[in-house]
């Protein structure tokens, strides 16, 4: 696991080129995005940002208070703000991490002073409850995991999520990230009244279409929030992304319309991967992970056609495999069409 960088960036697919390879929202933000940006003033520009507002709208949109909110300069610094408030409060600590899963949990653990304990997955890539007790250990201060899992895109129920915070314990905080959660349906939101040692992230990067404004939020117990924002950059959300957020959550109607374009585009990639006897994993995302053998070669080829789509092969479970974003089903068309050519020229 690399610890020198918090993640390896990607190369930036050229202009043009279809981007399927960062789970993004392929279409675009709402309009009324656009058009808040817009109404920003030059003084409000001047002024440092007040989020009083965006935090009203995110804790009405997932129906918790405003004190169990923090917004974060995308989920990311949600996730590292959360390593620097927990792993420093103790000596020697683990973090158990589920792979394969976001590559950004081991490294910001080990940033934070922790050791990282692995829980592989089933050999479905499935979670494995057993291996995620085995990596616990009484060191452990934090467990990350995604619901629904990338890249393999299933589920942990909320059965399962308050038993994992019950085997972890009052010591340790369990963090579950629901950057998926929108396309799934499901979330642990529920638990927060019961669990105070849980903390779950969201973004706005994919079903809303603001990755580019950097935008997302903890949601967690009241006292835990204090805790969080003991360890999080003062005004690190930029007075652009908070009124793109609060705009974004407003559109319903543009929210739910991508979503259905997901859907579509998810049994599109089915039906094909069905017909050309590719591997598969049916997904609560907005991706598709699929085995086509020589993946960094495929990736290539098609990213000589103008699609880049991620090689995921060398992660616990994917050999052979490839991530693809679902998003427009015209792109999936069209990605469609171009990998049916090349694994004919393979």
């Amino acid at each position: 696991m690399a610890t020198g960088y918090l993640y390896e960036p990607l190369p930036d697919a050229p202009e043009g080129a279809m981007r399927l390879h960062l789970n993004e929202n392929t279409d675009g933000c709402s309009p009324v995005v656009m058009e808040a940006i817009q109404r920003i003033t030059r003084r409000e520009i001047t002024w440092y940002p007040e989020y009083r507002s965006a935090t009203r709208a995110v804790a009405a949109h997932f129906g918790v208070d405003e004190d169990q909110v923090l917004l974060t300069n995308g989920l990311d610094e949600g996730i590292l703000t959360l390593a620097l408030a927990v792993v420093p409060r103790h000596g020697r600590s683990t973090a158990v991490v589920v792979e394969p899963s976001y590559g950004l949990y081991g490294p910001v653990a080990v940033l934070a002073g922790a050791t990282v304990a692995p829980a592989q997955p089933n050999a479905d890539l499935s979670f494995n409850r057993a291996n995620f007790r085995t990596a616990m250990t009484s060191d452990t201060v934090l467990a990350m995991l995604s619901n629904p899992n990338n890249p393999g895109g299933y589920l942990i129920d909320g059965p399962d999520i308050a038993g994992l915070a019950d085997d972890l314990g009052p010591k340790a905080v369990l963090f579950v990230d629901e950057a998926y959660g929108d396309f799934a349906g499901v979330t642990a939101l529920p638990l927060l009244r019961t669990t105070p040692t849980l903390v779950i992230g969201r973004t706005f990067a994919k079903a809303w279409g603001l990755a580019g404004m950097r935008i997302g939020c903890l949601l967690a117990a009241p006292e835990m929030i204090r805790r969080l924002r003991g360890a999080i950059a003062p005004f690190s959300v930029n007075v652009f992304a908070a009124a793109a957020l609060e705009a974004a959550l407003a559109d319903r109607a543009h929210f739910a319309w991508y979503l259905d374009e997901v859907r579509a585009s998810k049994a599109l990639l089915y039906e094909t991967f069905d017909r050309l006897g590719l591997g598969y994993w049916r997904t609560n995302g907005n991706f598709v992970l699929v085995r086509v053998g020589d993946a960094p070669a495929i990736r290539q080829r098609l990213a000589e056609r103008g699609v880049h789509v991620r090689d995921r092969s060398s992660a616990p479970g994917c050999e052979g495999c490839i991530r693809v974003t679902a998003g427009l089903t015209e792109q999936a068309r069209f990605f469609v069409s171009v990998l049916e050519d090349v694994l004919c020229a393979a």
